[in-house]
């Protein structure tokens, strides 16, 4: 059964992120391998692995960083299997699924109440789910505040103006003993061009910040500190797995000054 939805503004780009990670089964040796997200997808809509976006294999690019942040997520759980997870604009992403945390872990997907409202109606319960948005802190009551805490924010901190993005993290670094926050961000050029961007402008939903610096953000609290970061646009992964079209295509666009830079993946802690 299809499943019809409306969904506005940023909500909307978790269409082209899930359709992403379903067609990279497509590849001989997928890097996310979520057969999760090709079912979801299916039912949202059923061509999706058809047209220009599937064929192209551009999106794959979002896999790389659901990759990333995924072996992130479980490297912070092997060392605090008793953690609390706070999965941050979730959209329909199957990460608890594809990571199978242990039951000590206390795991929670946040985002609209309209897109909560279709995860459960599209994929299996096995996490705490939070309607809400996340710049209202006051879901931060909602959840245990005594044990360390992974932060996962996936295409999302983009999205928020500066001070919200800082009211976040800040919120959560006071609210938690220690923990780790893992999350990609736009480069400055890239926030400043987003204005012109065809895809963001249909969706109405353009970049609102943007950072060149990590220690910028690690400035925000004496708490926090900048771990490292992982590429995105020129990851290794993606020149090895896409399509040798899809290579050609991001090679030439990582020759454009400030491209390869363009989207990053960051990870902090703090103690």
């Amino acid at each position: 059964m299809v499943v019809d939805v409306a969904l506005a503004g940023v909500q909307k780009t978790l269409r082209p992120v899930l359709a992403a990670k379903a067609l990279d089964l497509r590849l001989p040796s997928p890097i996310l391998g979520d057969t999760w997200a090709e079912e979801t997808m299916r039912r949202l809509d059923p061509d999706f692995d058809k047209g220009w976006f599937a064929t192209s294999q551009l999106g794959l690019v979002a896999v790389v960083r659901a990759k990333v942040l995924d072996d992130w997520a479980r490297a912070f759980l092997a060392e605090h299997p008793d953690a609390v997870v706070l999965n941050l604009g979730c959209g329909l992403d199957a990460r608890v699924h594809r990571i199978d945390p242990p039951a000590t872990v206390d795991w929670y997907d946040l985002d609209f109440p309209e897109v909560i409202e279709l995860r459960q109606r599209l994929l299996p319960q096995r996490s705490t789910l939070i309607a809400s948005d996340v710049t209202d802190l006051g879901w931060l009551d909602r959840v245990p505040h005594d044990r360390p805490v992974l932060t996962v924010a996936e295409g999302m901190l983009p999205y928020l103006t500066e001070p919200d993005a800082r009211r976040l993290v800040t919120g959560i670094v006071d609210t938690f003993p220690s923990g780790v926050l893992a999350f990609d961000v736009a480069s400055v050029g890239a926030w400043k061009m987003s204005r012109w961007d065809p895809i963001g402008r249909s969706y109405n939903a353009l970049f609102r910040c943007g950072f060149d610096d990590p220690a910028v953000l690690a400035a925000w609290h004496p708490e926090l500190a900048f771990v490292d970061e992982a590429p995105m646009n020129d990851a290794p992964e993606l020149m090895a797995k896409a399509p040798p079209a899809t290579r050609r295509a991001y090679r030439l666009l990582n020759l454009i000054p400030g491209f390869t830079r363009s989207s990053r993946i960051l990870r902090f802690r703090f103690e």
